[in-house]
């Protein structure tokens, strides 16, 4: 909940119930909510968001989410509404992992800011990073031929038959034999973090990528 400023000087009996109406809203919504979020200050301490920024995110957090928690179920209907065209469940499901540090089957508003944070405030290395534990489902630390492909044709997926040109069958697996073709230096049949960002630095239109949501807040 706001709070809302205003001057002692003016209109007492207003002030006396818009605060009983705020104390109202402030005891429903701690019945309806599980999960409050950390202090702002915290949370702003950790991550690259300002206190103003985090508000305006936990108020579209808790409009979509308003128990304070997403599940996984939650989590793909809302990300479904994004591509109405494809079936988004499969990469949904990958992200709300990613999402899930703690493994813990849910998403609190920390999670999400901490996630948002690097993806769109981070350096480099750390938007590849969390992008590298999103390829390794099993997270042994390594991306396999298999994990990448079950990546890329969820991605597909996702996208729907609508894309142009038409996609053929076996688009997923060229675009995967393409990317270990560039990615895996030693040939060992897996790609280590270290080989995922050298390749990903070295590819000029990655590195454009990771720019694109850079001022998005």
């Amino acid at each position: 909940m706001g709070l809302v400023m205003g001057t002692f000087s003016m209109q007492s009996n207003k002030q006396d119930r818009t605060y009983r109406k705020d104390k109202i809203d402030d005891d429903f919504e701690l019945s309806v909510v599980c999960h409050r979020p950390e202090g702002l200050d915290k949370l702003e301490a950790q991550s690259n968001f300002s206190k103003r920024e985090l508000q305006v995110l936990y108020r579209g957090f808790k409009n979509e989410c308003p128990s304070g928690v997403v599940n996984e179920d939650t989590f793909k209907q809302i990300y479904a509404q994004f591509f109405p065209h494809g079936d988004a469940s499969s990469y949904a499901h990958y992200l709300f992992d990613a999402f899930d540090s703690a493994h813990s089957g849910s998403i609190k508003f920390e999670d999400f800011v901490m996630a948002l944070s690097i993806l769109l405030r981070g350096s480099v290395r750390e938007k590849l990073t969390w992008t590298f534990n999103l390829y390794d489902i099993n997270r042994d630390g390594y991306i396999s031929k298999e994990e990448m492909t079950d990546i890329v044709r969820a991605i597909y997926d996702m996208m729907g038959k609508y894309t142009y040109p038409a996609l053929k069958t076996d688009t997923p697996k060229q675009h995967v034999d393409a990317f270990f073709q560039k990615m895996d230096k030693n040939r060992d049949g897996v790609v280590t973090l270290d080989e995922f960002i050298l390749s990903c630095q070295e590819d000029e239109n990655i590195m454009r990528s990771l720019q694109l949501f850079e001022n998005v807040i």
